[in-house]
């Protein structure tokens, strides 16, 4: 596959797995080539370009030929500096490496992060928040998430890879996107069942069973085992965890349980005070099945997929 398709198929599948539907992704797009057409001439050389066609902005090409032949892909969780150095390893051992491939972002796309975060307005407006409070309470955490990673050294694994002559990407929301669908068409079916056999139904789950015999499986972190899961939402997309007041809002609209990646111990306090239900599903096995999802698709192509820093790699039909 060329370097620009394998990019562009992860956006494609990202944006037809997004959990507030194509519709919402498409006004994006709309939206963003509105603020092409308003922008002044002398800021356009700041417009980042590639909103028109990927609404993800953790997701980009960093550096590398759009047009190379990649035939071997280095992939993990975290593709940073380290992971720079094990792919020159590799290519001195014999090992090809066309490719490394990052889930979380780096660069440009870990400088915008934030971005990304409104889609979680859109998430919860899907599972019944008004929208006069799902976009409210995200903006003080999307200004926030902004000011934190602004110090943040972004391009030190980019600059690391372009020294060593290493085409590299990242793909962190359209992943987690896969990892979104494939979960909530998992737990639809199990409304019903009590939290501990949902727990020990994820451990069927080739990644998270796995994680759990590496000790970081799926787990109860607050309600009774025995307490059914109800209304379940997925909290595995939009960047990283949202503010305690998305707790609230999801408990007023009906949900009983929350699976989540990771959660924030403020965050889990409200949620005990609320007797919201919570599942922490596991980071590294969760970023893992999204990762998967696409990684069997560029497998189909017949690309070697190398995984690495984390990936628990799982092949499925």
């Amino acid at each position: 596959m060329l370097f620009e398709d394998i990019y562009r198929l992860a956006v494609d599948m990202g944006m037809h797995a997004d959990p507030r539907g194509i519709e919402a992704v498409e006004k994006d797009l709309a939206a963003a080539a509105k603020a092409w057409q308003k922008t002044e001439e002398e800021e356009k050389e700041f417009f980042d370009v590639e909103r028109l066609k990927n609404p993800y902005a953790d997701t980009r090409i960093l550096v590398g030929e759009k047009n190379s032949e990649i035939k071997s892909i280095l992939v993990g969780i975290d593709m940073e500096v380290g992971e720079v150095l094990l792919a020159d390893q590799l290519q001195g051992r014999g090992t090809n490496v066309d490719l490394i491939l990052s889930h979380h972002p780096e660069g440009r796309a870990l400088a915008r992060l934030a971005d990304v975060m409104h889609l979680q307005k859109g998430h919860m407006s899907s599972y019944g928040v008004p929208a006069n409070i799902a976009y409210p309470i995200m903006e003080e955490r999307i200004c926030e998430i902004d000011r934190a990673f602004a110090p943040s050294n972004h391009y030190r694994a980019v600059d690391a890879a372009a020294l060593l002559g290493f085409n590299f990407m990242c793909v962190h929301t359209p992943a987690d996107n896969l990892a979104t669908e494939y979960m909530r068409n998992f737990l639809q079916v199990r409304e019903e069942e009590s939290l501990a056999d949902v727990v020990k139904a994820m451990r069927t789950i080739p990644e998270y069973n796995v994680a759990a015999k590496r000790g970081a499986g799926p787990k109860i972190l607050n309600g009774a085992p025995n307490c059914p899961l109800g209304q379940a939402y997925i909290d595995f997309t939009g960047g990283t965890s949202g503010p305690d007041e998305n707790i609230k809002a999801l408990v007023r609209a009906g949900v009983n349980t929350v699976v989540c990646m990771h959660i924030p111990e403020k965050n889990l306090k409200t949620a005990k005070e609320y007797h919201l239900n919570v599942i922490l599903a596991g980071h590294m096995s969760s970023d893992s099945l999204g990762m998967n999802l696409l990684l069997d698709k560029i497998e189909s192509k017949g690309v070697e997929i190398i995984p690495t820093s984390g990936l628990i790699r799982v092949k499925r039909k």
